[in-house]
């Protein structure tokens, strides 16, 4: 991991197409302007995250509710 220290204004490019620049400084925020070609994707984080989260819940849910189906069907013919 690389730490750079930056001052409102100033940037850090990543390789020769990415420039993140910061434009605010806050007491508890920092506003960063991400400068990139439109092919490149520019995620936060958290936001990733939850789609991956939603994916995968995605996925599992046929599964769940199809043996909870099954158990409701069975319920219903006793």
């Amino acid at each position: 991991m690389l730490v750079i220290r930056r001052r409102a204004g100033e940037s850090v490019l990543i390789g020769d197409e990415v420039e993140v620049r910061v434009t605010e400084i806050g007491s508890t925020r920092v506003k960063l302007c991400i400068l990139a070609p439109k092919d490149v994707v520019v995620l936060r984080k958290e936001v990733k995250l939850t789609r991956e989260a939603n994916v995968a819940a995605a996925r599992e849910a046929p599964a769940d509710l199809t043996g909870l189906a099954a158990r409701f069907r069975a319920k219903q013919e006793r």
